[in-house]
């Protein structure tokens, strides 16, 4: 079995892996991201590798890789193909890789359809699953492959955290091991320098997208709950980052405190970081939460709820506060205003220590998920 990383050959040629998700630039999201950094740092270490999308747009070669789109004329430009299995077929018989990365949500048609022409063609794949499947997606899935049989050979089950992976091994326990591969991050791009803040104000700061799942308006009533308990003795100030469709209803709830900036860039993000004290996720049903690890790796205490995949990345008391439940984050945030030496205590550890989710062991991890797969596939796949 050839290695993928450090020697990067094949059969005499550089290995070639081909990315295939649903959503990709232009679209700018969570698994986008991801994915398109991982493939910049494989093409960067000498591997031969190209996106397979369902997301339109003129611009072929971003960052120089190869991105074929399996696109179709659709209401609001949506990544879906109405015949993916034979768009996705078309591309890897002419353009043949030795192995396949899919990258998927719940929601995922064009990776889950791409996955029938991968299993088709015979070519070991490894699937990241990005998000969490719930008690709905679960037993779903779980029939899907008692009827279709596609965990079978060659292909490798992964998921960005430890939650993810126990829903996917839930459902789908004839699959085997169920890799972690969480997403990466640059500690070097998110290195700031701290302004220091006021003994009477606790800057809180949140980066999401304003959509239910993400729970902004239970965020806003913990803070206003806080304050109240507080007594304004310190103040509390909420900067929400993001945009979404609960923005307008959140402007209306939120009083002066509250300071909604809509979506920003990186250096719009570090910016805010730099003017926080602590940063909040109150969300449950979050798979990794790389917001939550830009954060930490600025030298942000976190404060999570943990049930949520930030969990990977955030001990209680180190990096900074796990609860249990909304009411559990509002004393949290009570204590932490009061106790700054404890807040401040978290900061240095987080400043001064990166977090292990770094781009080089992420792409280690996904180095073992495509030797497995190639593994369980009984070798890599000879094209003739």
């Amino acid at each position: 079995m050839p290695r993928l990383l450090g020697v990067p050959m094949a059969y005499g040629h550089p290995v070639r892996i081909a990315h295939i998700s649903d959503c990709y630039l232009p679209r700018t999201g969570g698994i986008e991201t991801q994915v398109r950094a991982l493939a910049v740092r494989q093409a960067a270490m000498g591997m031969d590798v190209r996106v397979v999308t369902a997301t339109a747009d003129t611009q072929m070669r971003p960052d120089g890789i190869p991105v074929h789109r399996c696109s179709m004329r659709v209401p609001f430009n949506l990544p879906i193909h109405l015949r993916t299995r034979a768009a996705v077929r078309a591309v890897l018989e002419r353009e043949p890789v030795d192995v396949v990365h899919l990258h998927a949500g719940v929601i995922s048609p064009f990776a889950w359809g791409a996955l029938r022409a991968v299993r088709q063609l015979g070519i070991p794949a490894l699937v990241t699953v990005h998000s969490v499947w719930g008690g709905l997606a679960r037993p779903g899935f779980g029939a899907s492959d008692a009827l279709l049989h596609w965990s079978g050979t060659g292909l490798q089950l992964s998921a960005v955290s430890e939650l993810a992976a126990d829903r996917v091994r839930q459902a789908v326990p004839r699959a085997g091991d169920v890799l972690v591969i969480p997403n990466g991050i640059d500690p070097m791009m998110w290195q700031i320098d701290r302004i220091p803040g006021r003994s009477d104000l606790l800057r809180l700061v949140s980066v999401m997208r304003l959509a239910p799942r993400k729970r902004l308006m239970p965020l806003l009533r913990m803070v206003r709950r806080a304050q109240d308990s507080l007594g304004g003795r310190p103040r509390l100030r909420l900067v929400v980052v993001g945009d979404g469709p609960e923005r307008e209803r959140a402007e209306r709830f939120a009083g002066e405190s509250v300071h909604f900036t809509g979506r920003l860039d990186r250096d719009g993000i570090r910016e805010q970081l730099a003017e926080a004290d602590l940063y909040v996720q109150p969300s449950v049903h979050e798979s990794f939460g790389i917001a939550a690890l830009e954060a930490r790796t600025a030298g942000l205490p976190v404060l999570a709820r943990s049930q949520a995949g930030t969990a990977q990345f955030i001990r209680d008391g180190v990096e900074g506060i796990l609860v249990d439940a909304d009411q559990q984050m509002v004393d949290a945030i009570v204590q932490l205003a009061r106790d700054r030496e404890r807040l401040n205590r978290i900061s240095a550890h987080n400043a001064a220590t990166p977090p292990d989710q770094t781009w080089d062991a992420v792409l280690g991890l996904a180095q073992a998920g495509y030797e497995a797969a190639i593994k369980r596939a009984g070798g890599p796949k000879v094209w003739r």
